[in-house]
């Protein structure tokens, strides 16, 4: 076995970029394959958009679903990895376009949809170049290539609600075995199929302790055209201020509000600035709201705490939702045209760490809170808000709810997560 190995790897020949024929990638049966691949890929999303519970048998589907699309990216022609990665792009992430709604570019939707399709169809087609060992190395190291700064395709991910850990490790586990059996010719590679079985998660993972302080979080459902309009502003300072009280009133120790809960930079009003420090005497409020400092920017966190106020300014920003990740000259150009000419937030340099009574919580804000950034130095307790409006009624709120899981599970990391018209919970 090892002699054959070794012989694999030295006679692996390079890869060919050439394309010799590019009708033959719009053979329908490649893209049929195709399609029905990355659905494959694709289901554990929609499983658990659709509300299904990780009982037996939905564990028992993920983990048959995500083993067949290994297995058919592992081995599949490069012409049918491109149509696999295409319909990826789409299945996990058509909601980006939808945000082009709220700037008045809905004709620029189904140009990012042929964008993303593109885009990972391309991803999956270089990786495809090659042999099935190195394909599964690649895959499995494509959470670490995150294009335009955005981290969301974690193919490990599908594994989240099987019966199989979703570590890299055993991820990486999974794809060589499965590689060495597609590649190897020898009587033996079958005993490659229980190699997977290292890596089987049988027992759901023992919940993570809770802190000391009760915590209250709110769930908003304010539709994003409406939530930044002038005349709705006082309503949702009202909204906000009931669900404070409610908290009081119920004995908890901190409220939490979502991502720009209050719609304004919330730093430049005194009197509700006043209002939320008084409050504060009576619980610790944690709410989203927009901050000024007299130049920049700042998609931010509030913490009011015994009448005093900490700020903590979002690290991560979106790509395309709060920055431009491109040459300024052109991110300039791209706000100027498509965000009416917004510009770009500011991040802060470091995660911030915030004391409430005794315990210590990291802030985290929306997309943030699905980076390995955020988590640096392992954080016991996180406090992430959201805003998920922009992307309702779509997938985004489950998908990241899915990530939330996976990297609370990556750094045993307690998510106290409150969003508007997303997915508000406790993730431990």
């Amino acid at each position: 076995m090892v002699k054959t190995v070794l012989k694999y790897f030295l006679e692996t020949p390079y890869p060919s970029f050439k394309i010799k024929n590019l009708s033959q990638y719009f053979t329908l049966i490649y893209i049929i394959k195709g399609f029905l691949a990355a659905l494959l890929l694709s289901s554990f999303i929609y499983i658990a958009y659709f509300g299904f519970k990780a009982n037996t048998l939905i564990k028992l589907l993920n983990s048959i679903t995500a083993l067949t699309s290994f297995y058919l990216f592992l081995s599949s022609k490069r012409e049918v990895n491109f149509w696999f990665g295409a319909f990826v792009g789409l299945f996990w992430f058509y909601w980006i376009a939808l945000s082009f709604r709220y700037y008045d570019q809905i004709p620029l939707i189904p140009f990012m949809w042929i964008f993303l399709g593109l885009g990972y169809g391309i991803f999956f087609w270089f990786i495809s170049l090659f042999t099935p060992l190195m394909r599964a190395l690649l895959f499995g190291m494509f959470s670490y290539f995150h294009p335009m700064n955005f981290n969301w395709f974690i193919p490990e991910l599908s594994l989240i609600d099987s019966f199989f850990k979703v570590d890299k490790t055993s991820f990486l586990i999974i794809l060589i075995s499965i590689a060495l059996f597609i590649e190897l010719r020898s009587k033996y590679r079958y005993i490659l199929l229980l190699a997977p079985l290292l890596t089987l998660q049988l027992k759901s993972p023992t919940p993570l302790p809770m802190p000391k302080q009760s915590i209250y979080l709110s769930s908003l459902k304010t539709p994003q055209d409406l939530k930044w309009e002038e005349s709705y502003k006082d309503k949702s300072i009202n909204i906000n201020l009931k669900i404070i009280k409610k908290a009081i009133k119920e004995g908890y120790d901190i409220v939490v509000l979502s991502e720009s809960a209050f719609a304004l930079f919330l730093n430049m009003d005194s009197s509700l600035m006043q209002t939320l420090k008084d409050l504060s005497k009576k619980i610790t409020i944690v709410t989203g709201g927009l901050y000024y400092d007299g130049k920049d920017n700042y998609n931010s966190t509030y913490y009011f705490i015994d009448g005093e106020v900490k700020i903590a300014n979002k690290v991560v920003l979106v790509p395309f939702g709060e920055e431009i990740p491109l040459p300024k000259f052109i991110s300039k150009f791209i706000n100027k045209i498509i965000y009416n000419g917004a510009e770009d937030y500011i991040s802060a340099k470091n995660p911030v760490d915030i004391d409430i009574k005794g315990e210590i919580f990291r802030n985290a804000i929306c997309y943030e809170a699905t980076t390995d950034q955020i988590f640096a130095n392992n954080p016991k307790y996180m406090i992430a808000i959201s805003n998920n409006a922009w992307f309702t009624p779509s997938i985004e709120p489950t998908l990241q709810n899915l990530l939330l899981r996976y990297f609370s599970r990556k750094y045993h990391t307690v998510i106290f997560h409150s969003a508007n018209m997303g997915k508000t919970e406790v993730i431990r």
